[in-house]
Order: structure tokens, then C-alpha cells, then sequence
């Protein structure tokens, strides 16, 4: 999970989006797998949130940040889940307002509940840390599957990650990166999981899908998919192999 095209431009350019959003070729059939892989095992594809999977969550940082402004627990999740398809955080994940737009909109949404926070600090604590064993999961997962990066973000992940080449590095691992800040829908619209396995070739069925908020799994676990909620990564890593059938580390 880390957290843009007007929604004029996604309706129109999505296929541009989409393009290039890819950051490897979509390759052919999988590679071979050894047998018991086979056998225990029809997943085609793996798809991964990014904050709070790949990365380290940036609930950790809200927290700090709600400490240090002496705001509630909680208090930025909690805005974030009122109206959870219509409020500032949504419009900038599909690009519909700009930093501008979004600040003074989330500022207003925390201001109707009595609530003063800078919305300029929240954006500053959404940038987490690579979490090295699930990279190494998702490199043994590239070298045997199809892989997809499934982020809602604000910014597209070459701006976003541009002082990071080791982040970007990580990224390049992926068949198909598909960024909400880029084709105008987010998780958990269905839309969103459908592009991705459109581009990937695969069906939902034989995909399994990781990420971190449960809102987020529903509808990948309604298509079909397989579906891991990361709160461990090390719990998490030990399920995907269950389901994969090899091993990840």
C-alpha cells in the first residue's frame, strides 16, 4: 500500500496508462516449477500492495505524527475511512485534485471533527522502508510467476521514488506495475484488480493476491482470488509459500 491522470484523462488514456505502468514484457508461459509445485498449486500470478507489504506501513508514521500534534489515535485513519470512495484521499489517489486540492480538502474533513493536523505532514509520512525478506519474496516469485504491484499512491512511483533507486530497483522486479495515481481507479474498485490481471493474462482465479487492509482483499477474494492479509510480513511469507507450494526465502 503506499497511497495521477485528471479522471478526464483516465477515461480517455487509460491504454497509455497502461502501458506504461508495465515495467517489464509480460513473459509467456510460466517457468517450470519443480513437481510438487505443480501439484499443489495453480497459481499463475502474484500481486502485491506496496505500502505496508513490500514497505513498511505508514500507519507507523501517522502515529508518530498524531503523538506529536496531540491529536487522537488513529485520527488519520479514521478520516480516511468517512466516505472512503468520495473524500480527499480517494480524488487524490485517482488524481482528481492536486496537492493543493487535497490539503485543503483533508484539512476541512479533520476540521469537521474539531480536528486541526497539517495535511502536508501526512503526505511526508507516507514514504516506507524496503522490507528486505519480502523483496526476497518477491524476486523468487519474478523468477517463477507472473508478478503484479498493485498501489494506490498520489504520485506515479518514478516521480514518488525518484531519490530512491533502490525502491525503484524493486519495482523494476514486476511484470505489470499498476498504479492508481495513473489509471484513474484505486483499490478496492473492482476495476482496478480486473486491469491487473488483464495485463497480466491471467485469470482472478489463479492469482493470489497480499496486502494489508482487509477492504482491500474483499473484492480480490470475490473474483476469485487467493488472497494473504499482511500483518507479520514473516506470517505472510510463510503463507504464500503454503500456497505456492516453494519455498521464498
Amino acid at each position: 500500500m503506499n497511497w495521477a491522470l485528471m479522471a478526464a484523462e483516465a477515461t480517455g488514456g487509460v491504454g497509455l496508462a497502461c502501458w506504461l505502468s508495465h515495467r517489464r514484457s509480460v513473459r509467456g508461459p510460466i517457468s517450470e516449477l519443480d513437481a510438487y509445485a505443480r501439484q499443489v498449486s495453480m497459481i499463475e500470478a502474484v500481486l502485491f500492495d506496496f505500502g505496508g507489504v513490500v514497505l513498511t506501513s505508514p500507519f507507523d508514521a501517522f502515529a508518530r505524527y498524531e503523538v506529536e500534534a496531540g491529536l487522537p489515535p488513529h485520527t488519520i485513519r479514521g478520516i480516511n475511512a468517512t466516505n472512503p470512495d468520495t473524500n480527499a484521499w480517494a480524488l487524490f489517489e485517482r488524481r482528481e485534485v492536486d496537492v493543493e486540492g487535497f490539503c485543503l480538502l483533508f484539512e476541512a474533513e479533520a476540521a469537521e471533527l474539531g480536528l486541526v493536523l497539517d495535511a502536508q505532514r501526512v503526505l511526508a509520512s507516507l514514504h516506507g522502508e524496503l522490507r528486505p525478506a519480502m523483496v526476497d519474496a518477491v524476486r523468487r516469485c519474478s523468477d517463477e510467476l507472473r508478478t503484479g504491484l498493485l498501489t494506490n499512491n498520489v504520485t506515479p512511483l518514478a516521480d514518488q521514488e525518484s531519490a530512491r533507486p533502490e525502491v525503484l530497483s524493486v519495482v523494476a522486479l514486476f511484470d505489470v506495475v499498476v498504479e492508481s495515481s495513473l489509471v484513474g481507479c484505486r483499490k478496492p474498485e473492482p476495476e482496478f484488480y480486473e486491469l491487473a490481471c488483464t495485463l497480466l493474462g491471467v485469470e482472478p482465479s489463479r492469482c493470489v493476491f497480499l496486502d494489508d487492509l482487509g477492504i482491500n482483499l474483499k473484492p480480490a477474494r470475490s473474483m476469485g482470488m487467493t488472497t494473504i492479509k499482511v500483518g507479520d510480513p514473516a506470517a505472510a511469507i510463510e503463507e504464500l509459500e503454503a500456497v505456492l507450494g516453494f519455498p521464498l526465502g
